[in-house]
């Protein structure tokens, strides 16, 4: 068993991001820009956005935070994003889910210009992505390929099973993995709630990739020996045994699994380090203009 190390491959990415944040400033005089949009005060997301900023200014990025209180309108926040959407020094625009339930998020969503959509949730995204077409892909997803490409996983005619189908990671992934690129070239399968018998897919997978946001689900039992298993599971539990108060557990049991894969990402420094890469990387090509002209 070999680990998949989000921590050491995400700081070796930042270093790489912040060269070419550098290259922007020294030609153009200015920083890669993101604004994050956060309603509410929901504990995860204060501390996904906090993160995201902090990534941002490590690499040299500008970073900004828009706050909102869980009773604003829908309309304002339209509103704003449309502002975000105009204003030329902006390359890249979050707006952090959840959202209130009087808001929904699909609008919210097709309001951000798909030039600034760094998230990669725009149906015009995801349309180019699956169409392998330049775009941005959704974080954690284009994290997760990322991490496959530096240690060098052969992905090519394997069978990849993803466990999850939502339209962040589930549904994303199963396109990427079955694209003609590499990591990619894979024949998917996926898994969700109303899959009768999940063990008998998941035990024929070469490539796991679980996301359904349940503690432990994968056990040893339902892998195979040599899977390559990829948690995206971040299932956070209340203790007085950490600093934070809180630990943080995978949708796979690491204890029994790790013994049988060849790799493996661990929970917490895994995956999760690998989606602030996604999002700095697609900011940094909408700064470049990589994707949109």
């Amino acid at each position: 068993m070999q680990l998949l190390d989000g921590k050491y491959v995400s700081e070796k990415l930042k270093l790489e991001i912040a060269e070419e944040a550098a290259k922007i400033l020294a030609n153009t005089g200015r920083k890669p820009h993101l604004v994050a949009v956060l309603v509410g005060h929901d504990g995860g997301s204060e501390t996904y956005v906090a993160s995201k900023m902090k990534n941002c200014e490590a690499v040299g990025f500008k970073s900004s935070l828009v706050r909102y209180e869980s009773d604003v309108t829908e309309e304002e926040l339209l509103a704003k994003v449309a502002e975000l959407n105009a204003d030329a020094d902006i390359d890249g625009i979050i707006v952090q889910l959840p959202l209130p339930k009087h808001i929904d998020p699909e609008k919210v969503t097709e309001k951000i210009n798909p030039a600034k959509d760094v998230d990669g949730f725009h149906p015009v995204n995801l349309g180019r992505m699956q169409r392998n077409l330049p775009s941005f892909i959704p974080a954690t997803p284009y994290g997760i390929t990322l991490m496959l490409k530096e240690y060098g996983i052969d992905t090519a005619g394997k069978h990849c099973v993803v466990v999850g189908r939502s339209n962040i990671v589930g549904s994303p992934m199963s396109i990427l993995m079955a694209r003609n690129t590499q990591p990619g070239n894979c024949t998917v399968t996926i898994c969700h709630s109303r899959t009768p018998d999940i063990k008998k897919f998941t035990l024929d997978a070469d490539i796991l990739i679980v996301a359904i946001g349940k503690k432990n689900f994968i056990t040893a039992d339902m892998v195979k020996d040599g899977v390559v298993v990829i948690d995206v599971g971040m299932n956070r539990e209340t203790s007085t045994l950490t600093k934070s108060g809180y630990k943080l557990y995978g949708d796979v049991d690491f204890e029994g699994v790790a013994p049988k894969s060849s790799w493996i990402t661990p929970v917490p420094g895994g995956v999760g380090l690998m989606t602030i890469i996604g999002l700095l990387k697609n900011t940094l090509a909408s700064a470049n203009k990589e994707v949109y002209v």
